[in-house]
């Protein structure tokens, strides 16, 4: 019969964008339960031999409702006496850690992905910094997403090295590469919608404009791109009405602007692009880096924790440091001017996804690390 395992998230989101292919490996092995704060029907079909449950897990902080959350998952816990229970996201992870300790669940799983307050300040910064704390204490085992990302929970003093470590070699997931691949037609369509020529060189940024992001940076940038060539392509939803402000940053090129709102098939604009452009201020690992990789395109990302394990600068991207529009601005024009370059570092990206982040290598990583422990 096989053990029982439950993975507790707070959006269905983490496990269709993510979390699949670990799942499918680990439900070979183990009876695998998830934890989400939707019914079973915001979960991908193409996962079978999974039970889910629905747990009313938000993300931000409400009292009263995290109570009931947490003691839904102490009855669901002690109901089903699972070998592991893992988490993912802060909110997700503080229920759950906190709900399987006082189940007496042996094995308690937690992967950080990112530090909501790795660019906050004052209380705040102290307050979800000492969530992570207790997060940490909680679990008997810690899983980071990249090796620069522990070693600043590291310095930090939130986990601890004898139980904290990074599967394979970063990443939570991998790269789909049947899906992230070279698509000559959807880069043709693309450009042809939007008007934007073949020997054009296009930017592309993907993900939610907010300011975490870099977003007014990359606009700051691009706007003192004078090469009538250059394009930038920006796909994500605006959550915070940053648009405006970056048109305004952006008024005397806006001609070469292209913004397209969300998209449910990223890899169709990373086809059309060249070189993505990733100006955050915090990431976990940055798997949109990878994802553009597998097409073919390298990127440009600001020197963070996370990123920086996602390019290798000068090999399969170029670095510079967060917040500034003039290193930014310089690794734009060094890429337009430099066609060899541009070319190599993308047949570098690629090799490196193939060999380092494919979804089977993250998804045989997850296994042996479970089978090692239950």
């Amino acid at each position: 019969m096989k053990e029982s395992i439950c993975l507790v998230v707070s959006s269905p989101l983490t496990i269709n964008a993510f979390l699949l292919e670990p799942i499918k490996a680990l439900s070979k092995h183990y009876h695998v339960h998830i934890v989400v704060n939707e019914s079973a029907d915001s979960i991908s079909k193409k996962l079978e031999n999974v039970d889910v449950l629905s747990v009313p897990i938000e993300r931000k902080i409400s009292p009263i409702r995290d109570l009931l959350a947490l003691f839904k998952l102490v009855v669901i816990f002690r109901k089903y006496r699972f070998k592991a229970v893992q988490s993912v996201t802060p909110k997700a992870g503080l229920l759950a850690m906190l709900a399987s300790f006082l189940s007496g669940i042996s094995t308690r799983v937690h992967i950080f992905t990112g530090q909501v307050w790795a660019t906050r300040s004052g209380t705040s910064r102290w307050i979800f910094k000492q969530m992570d704390r207790l997060i940490s204490m909680l679990a008997t085992d810690i899983l980071v997403d990249s090796a620069s990302q522990r070693q600043f929970l590291l310095d930090e003093c939130v986990v601890d090295s004898s139980k904290s470590q990074v599967l394979a070699e970063g990443s939570i997931s991998g790269v789909d590469t049947k899906r992230f691949k070279p698509d000559e037609q959807a880069r043709l369509r693309i450009r042809e919608e939007l008007d934007i020529q073949d020997a054009d060189t296009v930017f592309l940024f993907i993900g939610r404009l907010n300011r975490d992001k870099g977003v007014l940076d990359l606009a700051t940038s691009f706007s003192q791109v004078t090469d009538p060539g250059a394009q930038l392509l920006i796909v994500g939803p605006d959550e915070t009405g940053i648009r405006s402000e970056m048109e305004k940053l952006l008024k005397n090129c806006l001609e070469r602007v292209h913004f397209t709102g969300f998209s449910a098939r990223p890899e169709d604009y990373m086809a059309a692009a060249d070189v993505l452009c990733l100006p955050s201020y915090r990431e976990g690992f940055g798997s949109v880096v990878i994802e553009a990789a597998a097409v073919g395109i390298p990127a440009i990302g600001s020197r963070i924790y996370g990123v920086e394990d996602a390019i290798m600068d000068g090999q399969t991207g170029l670095l510079f440091e967060a917040g500034s529009s003039d290193e930014l601005r310089s690794c734009m024009t060094r890429v337009i001017s430099d066609h060899s370059l541009l070319m190599r570092l993308g047949e570098n990206a690629k090799k490196r996804v193939f060999e380092q982040f494919t979804s089977e290598y993250l998804a045989s990583a997850w296994l042996d690390y479970y089978q090692a422990r239950v």
